[in-house]
């Protein structure tokens, strides 16, 4: 199922590895095939990893990049959704963090992306932060 990209003025997306930036005006891409993409607003350098949930984002972000140096981000991941899961007492964000798990498993890892970043929108919520980066609004 090809996958339609709108991108503004001057926007950054990384494809398959690649940051590639869009000129002066308004495009669409339409990518026919599978490859990992992701937009500016999406991408957390490593030095933005600074709570709990980003920590959890990060690896897996890092998977879904690098689907063939993947494994190398698994212990990362699995360590820092444990220590999560070891404070959070909500039902739901544990089933979210259960799901992440299974879908890094199975290698579906724009879908343990999306819950990683469901994560970091309850993590704001509970703390107020006030993110730099991965803006949910």
């Amino acid at each position: 199922m090809p996958l339609k990209l709108s991108l503004k003025p001057g926007e950054k997306f990384v494809l398959n590895g690649a940051v590639l930036q869009n000129g002066d005006r308004r495009a669409s891409l339409i990518l026919q095939n599978k490859a990992s993409v992701l937009r500016e607003k999406d991408i957390l350098h490593e030095d933005e990893a600074t709570s709990p949930a980003r920590r959890i984002y990060f690896p897996v972000m890092m998977m879904y990049l690098d689907e063939g140096g993947a494994q190398k981000y698994h212990e990362e991941f699995a360590t820092r959704l444990a220590e999560f899961m070891g404070v959070i007492k909500n039902p739901p964000v544990l089933i979210d963090c259960l799901n992440a798990s299974k879908h890094v498993m199975a290698k579906e890892y724009y879908k343990a992306l999306m819950l990683a970043r469901k994560l970091i929108e309850y993590e704001d919520e509970r703390l107020g932060n006030v993110p730099t980066s991965l803006s949910t609004g």
